[in-house]
């Protein structure tokens, strides 16, 4: 491919180890400065700062000696390895960016090793004043949730309590009721009948009751166990007055689960493994003064038994 127009008004050159590039700008006949970073920045984000700069640029390239274009995805250090074209819209732009040294295999690791060490120094430097900060913040978010929950835990402990009060009455109203069932079906066997014609009753009875326990499942999908029938209970009645008394419940579990992950934030935040730190030393068991005693009296009176038991060796 051949370039017609050729215009040596593209610069390159390093400051502070960055390639600092100058173009002239086509629709304002200026120069400007751009500075590229080589690993992060790529041709194409060279290509979209000159669009921003001049608005006027329709059409921006960069081409390889041989005139192949170059991908937006290339990065700006291989771009600067070799001369290259520029082009903007009817211009073209032969640039040679300065020659640099290579960096070696044992410099880059040596690099390597001062970066890892200046990132342990500013952790070591930094972790504890990071930490504390951290601290304050979950401490007042914790705060006003506090604040928040005050008003909402009286009230949902005040329909917890009338809640299992009225599931205490269905508990004993069941009992009741099978108290009922068990005198009607004895008096039918013993007084009015006899067992031959109840026998048929109370195999219905108490297949019905086994349909009920199933229906419950069918329709709870969750297996007929009392506790947990209790349970279902004094949450519908729950929610229920909650709904009655305008209390927003899901508001409540919300809050609830926003402390219960800053307290276990806060936990992890003074865990000693996480701030780095030795962990403290395992406490000993304290024994108080009574038990001190009572120990000594024990070991005593162990003492004389042996000492006054047949066969001792103790003094006649």
């Amino acid at each position: 491919m051949l370039i017609i127009s050729i215009d040596l008004n593209v610069t390159v050159r390093y400051n502070r180890g960055l390639p600092t590039v100058t173009v002239p700008l086509p629709s304002r006949n200026e120069r400007c400065q751009f500075t590229l970073r080589p690993v992060t920045h790529s041709v194409g984000d060279f290509l979209e700062m000159l669009k921003v700069e001049d608005r006027g640029i329709d059409r921006a390239a960069v081409l390889n000696r041989e005139g192949v274009r170059i991908a937006a995805a290339c990065s700006i250090e291989n771009l600067m390895d070799d001369d290259f074209w520029l082009h903007l819209n009817d211009r073209q732009y032969y640039v040679k960016p300065p020659k640099r040294e290579k960096i070696t295999s044992e410099e880059i690791t040596r690099l390597g090793d001062v970066q890892a060490l200046v990132a342990q120094l500013y952790e070591a430097l930094h972790v504890g004043e990071h930490q504390i900060h951290k601290e304050r913040e979950l401490n007042g978010k914790l705060e006003e949730l506090t604040v928040k929950l005050g008003p909402l835990e009286e009230k949902k402990n005040e329909l917890d309590q009338i809640a299992a009060r009225k599931t205490n009455v269905l508990t004993w109203v069941g009992l009741g009721l099978m108290s009922v069932q068990f005198g009607v079906l004895a008096r039918l066997t013993w007084w009015e009948y006899s067992w031959d014609i109840m026998e048929p009753v109370t195999y219905f009875v108490t297949y019905g009751t086994a349909m009920a326990a199933y229906a419950y499942f069918v329709l709870t999908k969750q297996e007929y166990l009392l506790p947990d029938v209790k349970d279902r209970q004094h949450l519908i009645t729950l929610h229920k007055a909650a709904k009655k008394a305008g209390i927003n419940l899901a508001e409540y579990n919300d809050i609830k689960r926003q402390i219960a992950e800053i307290e276990h934030d806060l936990r992890r935040l003074r865990d000693p493994l996480y701030m780095h730190l030795p962990a403290p030393p395992p406490k000993s068991k304290t024994y108080s003064a009574t038990e001190i005693a009572l120990s000594k009296k024990q070991k005593k009176a162990a003492l004389e038994a042996s000492l006054g038991a047949p066969g001792s060796t103790g003094q006649q």
